[in-house]
């Protein structure tokens, strides 16, 4: 009886320690959820109330916690909060946790920390999909793409096995950097690696090809999506609005409605911009006017600086006027940049003269800004107040230096800036675009007067002759097959000389010309341009 006894004893023992572990994995996970629900929502403040209480009584927390909160502090933006929950995890010997671990990451990447977030990952003991994921979304985060991107190539080398998420940041790298080479390689992978249906990594990809002048190749992998979200949709509707196909914009924003997608905000800006890109004033309107009555989308400011610009295409500057004043609530910077833009295009000094000073209250540092107003006053034949705005510029520090524009032949990309004399085939392009100059001369082109600033020296006169798109298309004429189009990509706005160039170059070349600049795409073909001179 005694061993019997004993026997009963071990075995309720072992029940009992076997049911208290349970409950208290049970616990753990609970806890777990709770928090991760709250962060979910956005109740960052609530489910650190909730932990703090929970660590007065218990003084104790599973590792999946840890990572919850350190997400919450993420989420808050809060450094010292995610130094302290790292400190705590490490005594709790849970910084060695692949969850904290990747939570950190995270959240020193969020919080503006990359070279803590590059120290976790280096600590990790075994770096896992999460992990190589985080520390290359971190660095892309802070703009460091070519880095990420390095990080891309490690990971693969490491043979660590990519996911949806590892492809999808690297063609968000691609868009950034604009390699359309790494970019079609990550979509190889994707479709090696059986995730070439996945939504999120194709929406990715739709939205690359769009940015970088690829809108049927856009098309074709929105097409074969089976399942898409509204961000899909959107980041299409967007790229032919950016690519001056107005109408295809609308037609799929129809077939959005037709296949019961509920639009939001961001697809009324993306089909209001298609429309303001392409004059389409009519069904511009009629959209605006149904989103609050048919989808309760309440307009924004990015809304109505759409409206403006259709009223300023058809050149109703009082009206475009009027509408920013009738607001209901203030003026933004781009209801203000959009009229100036109307104001510059119509001539219209006096109230571009008004709008500029508001964006200069606004963005007193914005360069661009004092630009537009420059052209107005050069276009309008006043030198002085030209002058005056160079002075202003000069007071305050901010100098017009030169842009890059950049072109890819045979997968190599090539950077030239205005006036640039450093590349090897200098002199060829240089007679290049001589040779063109006075080809186009020919054809009506006359030098852009708002180009030929007042108050410079001859120097700075040259960088304005031979702009940086000039030498990029002289670069890509010289050396692609004379039935190529050409891409040009810059970071600036074209300037008024150049697209008037850029029009009749293409023409008599007979080359379609693509120039993606910092607002849109100009497909330049037989003498016209997409945006219809209006950008």
């Amino acid at each position: 009886m005694k061993v019997k006894h004993h026997r009963l004893s071990i075995t309720t023992s072992s029940l009992l320690f076997f049911v208290s572990f349970e409950l208290e994995r049970l616990f753990s996970k609970l806890q777990s959820q709770l928090f991760k629900g709250l962060i979910d929502l956005g109740e960052y403040l609530e489910a650190f109330r909730l932990f703090l209480d929970m660590w007065e009584e218990f003084s104790d927390c599973g590792s999946r916690t840890f990572a919850t909160m350190i997400r919450a502090s993420a989420g808050l933006g809060l450094l010292s909060v995610g130094k302290q929950l790292h400190s705590c995890a490490l005594k709790m010997r849970d910084g060695d946790d692949t969850f904290v671990s990747c939570a950190l990451i995270d959240m020193y990447s969020k919080c503006g920390s990359i070279e803590d977030a590059q120290g976790v990952f280096d600590e990790m003991p075994e770096k896992n999909t999460v992990g190589w994921n985080s520390i290359m979304a971190g660095y892309a985060l802070h703009g460091y793409s070519e880095e990420a991107l390095d990080l891309y190539h490690e990971m693969r080398d490491s043979g660590v096995k990519m996911d949806h998420f590892t492809f999808s940041i690297i063609i968000r790298i691609c868009t950034r950097l604009a390699s359309l080479e790494h970019a079609r390689q990550a979509h190889a992978g994707l479709v090696r690696n059986g995730f070439g249906l996945d939504i999120v990594a194709n929406t990715a990809l739709v939205d690359f090809y769009c940015k970088w002048g690829r809108i049927e190749d856009a098309r074709h992998v929105f097409d074969k999506m089976p399942c898409k979200n509204v961000i899909s949709w959107n980041a299409l509707i967007a790229g032919y609005g950016n690519h001056g196909r107005g109408e295809e914009a609308i037609e799929l924003f129809e077939q959005m409605l037709l296949e019961g997608m509920r639009p939001n905000h961001v697809t009324y800006l993306a089909v209001l911009s298609a429309c303001s890109h392409s004059g389409l004033s009519e069904r511009g309107w009629e959209i605006f006017h149904c989103m609050s009555r048919d989808h309760k989308v309440k307009p924004r400011a990015m809304h109505y600086a759409c409206m403006i610009e259709l009223l300023g295409r058809e050149g109703l500057l009082d009206e475009a006027f009027a509408l920013i004043r009738s607001v209901p609530f203030k003026p933004t910077t781009n209801m203000w940049a959009a009229l100036l833009t109307a104001c510059r295009v119509n001539g219209n000094l006096e109230l571009g003269k008004f709008a500029a000073e508001k964006l200069y209250g606004m963005e007193p540092e914005k360069l661009c800004n004092y630009v537009v107003l420059l052209n107005i006053y050069n276009s309008s034949g006043k030198l002085k107040e030209a002058a005056e705005v160079v002075q202003t510029l000069r007071r305050k520090g901010l100098r017009m230096l030169p842009v890059c524009s950049w072109i890819e032949v045979k997968k190599q990309p090539h950077v030239f800036f205005s006036g640039d004399k450093t590349h090897v085939q200098t002199k060829e392009m240089y007679e290049k675009v001589d040779s063109l100059m006075l080809e186009i001369s020919k054809h009506g082109y006359v030098p852009d007067k708002g180009t030929l600033l007042p108050d410079v020296d001859e120097q700075e006169q040259r960088v304005m002759k031979y702009h940086s798109e000039k030498l990029a298309i002289a670069f890509g004429l010289i050396n692609t097959p004379d039935w190529t189009p050409l891409q040009i990509v810059q970071s600036h706005r074209i300037c008024s000389d150049c697209h008037n160039a850029i029009k009749l170059i293409g023409m008599i070349t007979e080359r379609e010309i693509v120039v993606r600049d910092a607002s849109r795409f100009h497909h330049f073909k037989d003498g016209i341009c997409s945006c219809g001179d209006y950008w």
